[in-house]
């Protein structure tokens, strides 16, 4: 049976917008995709850590009421869980603060045996971590050499500038391994200072040993989504929305994609076939995941959306 992993770090999120509280919740990039996975039916293994304390003990109810495998999940003792605060400016866009007091060892628990055609997504800070970097970076090259879809969204943001000489080339790294990567411009203008998607296909190619270059799926905002790849160049549009908040955005859209993947039966060596008319279609949920996301305060799609779309 084909098999979704996803591996993150995990948050308690705590929002607020013009100073006041409006929400806490279970957060963590992979973890809200994962919960929107789950909402859709896919059923989906969560890898990470976080402490064995009462935000821990809130999460993990969290994860179990939403359906969400955990058996990969390690709790330590050592340390506390990850909160992160999220202000919500005029435009709904979050700028975040974190209080972190990890264990020195972190992901201790064991790891999945992949094989070909399951899909495993990773990213945002936690996969360019020195303290993490070992263990989860031979996950992700033994999941690609098993055959397995491996999708990397950078995520990386302007509050990590300062490290960028560090960790440029583990991001690297992480492109030579991917079968797809999901950026945005703000990604790919932090990283490499352009917003340009066909400037940023080109920092993708000869990444690898072998050459290959992954498909990019590269998202703008209101100014629509990109996919460049082999005989692909697409543009498709996105609604005009007025959102209560983009927290989550770019994780439900990473649900949206692999969402697609599953219920279409998309293999690894089928991407490379797909058309035009497919990748559309497969942005297109996408985007509706995404701003599914954006008309609330909840960081995952809402069950109503997928009663609306037959595909999930």
């Amino acid at each position: 049976m084909r098999r979704v992993f996803t591996i993150g770090e995990t948050v308690l999120d705590i929002i607020f917008r013009q100073g006041k509280l409006v929400a806490a919740k279970p957060g963590g990039s992979m973890l809200n995709t994962s919960v929107s996975l789950a909402r859709a039916g896919i059923p989906v293994h969560f890898i990470s850590d976080f402490g064995a304390d009462q935000p821990g003990e809130i999460i993990t109810g969290f994860l179990e009421e939403n359906g969400i495998a955990t058996t990969y999940i390690h709790r330590y003792a050592d340390g506390q869980t990850a909160l992160a605060l999220a202000f919500l400016d005029e435009k709904q866009d979050a700028s975040y603060s974190f209080y972190k007091n990890y264990p020195k060892e972190r992901l201790t628990g064991t790891f999945p045996q992949t094989k070909k055609d399951d899909i495993l997504l990773f990213g945002s800070i936690f996969a360019i971590s020195h303290e993490l970097r070992e263990k989860l970076f031979r996950f992700v090259q033994e999941a690609e050499a098993s055959g397995a879809i491996v999708i990397y969204d950078p995520n990386f943001r302007r509050s990590h500038l300062h490290e960028l000489p560090l960790v440029l080339p583990l991001i690297r790294e992480n492109f030579s391994v991917a079968t797809i990567v999901r950026g945005s411009d703000e990604d790919f203008l932090n990283i490499f200072a352009s917003a340009n998607g066909r400037d940023a296909l080109g920092e993708l190619k000869n990444q690898g040993s072998s050459g290959r270059v992954p498909w990019l799926v590269f998202t703008r905002n209101r100014s629509g989504v990109q996919v460049i790849g082999e005989n692909i160049d697409l543009e498709v549009p996105v609604p005009v929305i007025v959102p209560v908040s983009t927290i989550g955005a770019g994780d439900a859209f990473n649900a949206g994609m692999i969402c697609y993947l599953v219920k279409k039966k998309i293999g690894r060596d089928d991407i490379g076939r797909l058309k035009a008319d497919e990748w559309k279609e497969m942005v297109t949920i996408a985007i509706r995941f995404a701003a599914n996301v954006c008309m609330s305060y909840e960081n995952y799609i809402s069950i109503d959306l997928i009663k609306e779309i037959n595909l999930c």
